[in-house]
């Protein structure tokens, strides 16, 4: 396994600050978990099964009990569907059995499933206690791992259970990456090109001259993307915590892509498909209110379907598409909010009419 010397980038919050550490080979490293609080004297890892075969777990429980802690390990069924009270309850449960105190730690090995399901888990044991998360797909590096968001679906919608609830730190090992299957690495890139939209456009670069590399898995790119996608959210996060301005930036992409993912069971359509879909719909709805230039659209959708990522949504009953926004976080008394462009890098966040949304999703549908 190649090694490479770990980037530290900070979310910085004030006495909630955070290291997010990319880099390759970090998992089995005692030093990689060096933001672990002092006085941690267990810990209740929080994995799936897939994870624990690809060989991702064991190295971190070893490099935590190399620092004199003690490790309980509860595995999370498969799948999005996880992300449900039932499966909460029993890591509830896994942590009073593990006797896991207030100064005790949970460690979220896995992709945004896990991350957002332990990160709740820890926001509410014992009224919080710390987390830590090491994020082993590319969605959960760039993105889930890293802002302090963390939640369950219901039936109703996505992540409409949460708290906001920082970890300590975050590992991101981009050696992990080379065990993912093509689709989960490609599920990835829909975060990753929307950081390329809304904040550094040399991600959109890096990718459309190093498509091949990129199909190939190249490490080194994925861990500059990977690099520059975390640097991206650490600076918003760290200037809109609780998403009352900038962050809501992040959204893009994500309006209509939750309603495809509710819409279609969570199982089917995995986060960054649905996101990638969703994102088209924002660019052309950008073009349609005049915002967003057509060539800008355009770079947007060619670089997310060069990438192998689905840029037309599947046919949905339009009467729930809005049963199912009306609900959404990003709901507000004025309307549905939607993040769209003014230019590339360039994003804001409009609430267009219905009757506008309406004819971008029936031109789209038209069009596919």
């Amino acid at each position: 396994m190649t090694r490479s010397e770990p980037v530290s980038i900070e979310v910085s919050l004030a006495d909630r600050s955070y290291p997010v550490l990319v880099g390759r080979g970090l998992l089995d490293r005692p030093d990689s978990y060096a933001a672990v609080p002092t006085g941690v004297r267990r810990a209740l890892v929080v994995t799936q099964a897939p994870v624990m075969a690809a060989g991702h777990v064991e190295p971190v429980e070893v490099a935590l009990q190399a620092r004199g802690i003690d490790v309980v390990r509860h595995e999370l069924p498969d799948g999005e569907m996880a992300k449900v009270t039932d499966v909460l309850h029993g890591t509830w449960r896994a942590a009073a059995a593990a006797g896991l105190g207030r100064g005790d730690l949970v460690v979220a090995v896995g992709g945004g499933v896990v991350g957002d399901l332990a990160g709740f888990a820890a926001a509410t044991w014992n009224r919080g206690v710390a987390v830590l998360q090491v994020p082993t797909t590319l969605l959960a590096q760039v993105d889930a791992a890293i802002g302090g968001k963390t939640g369950i679906n219901l039936p109703d919608g996505k992540n409409l259970v949460g708290a906001f609830w920082q970890p300590v730190g975050v590992v991101c090992d981009v050696s992990a990456l080379t065990t993912l299957s093509p689709r989960l690495r490609t599920e990835g890139l829909g975060e990753v090109v929307k950081y390329g939209l809304i904040r550094d456009p040399r991600i959109l670069e890096l990718i459309e001259g190093r498509l091949d590399d990129l199909q190939a898995g190249d490490t080194s790119l994925l861990e500059d993307l990977v690099r520059r996608s975390v640097a991206v959210k650490a600076d918003v996060v760290s200037g809109d915590e609780t998403e009352q301005g900038a962050r809501a930036h992040l959204n893009l992409g994500h309006t209509f892509g939750h309603v495809i993912e509710a819409l279609t069971g969570y199982e089917q359509v995995l986060h960054g498909e649905a996101v990638a879909m969703g994102t088209v719909v924002a660019l052309q709805l950008g073009v349609r209110l005049g915002h967003t230039p057509g060539h800008v659209a355009a770079r947007g959708e060619a670089v997310l379907h060069s990438v192998g990522l689905p840029t037309r949504p599947p046919r949905l009953d339009r009467e729930r598409v809005w049963e199912v926004m009306a609900r959404d976080k990003k709901a507000t008394v004025d309307g549905i909010r939607f993040v769209v462009l003014d230019d590339l890098a360039r994003p804001i966040v409009v609430t267009p009419p219905r009757s506008v949304v309406d004819a971008v999703l029936d031109e789209i549908a038209a069009a596919g």
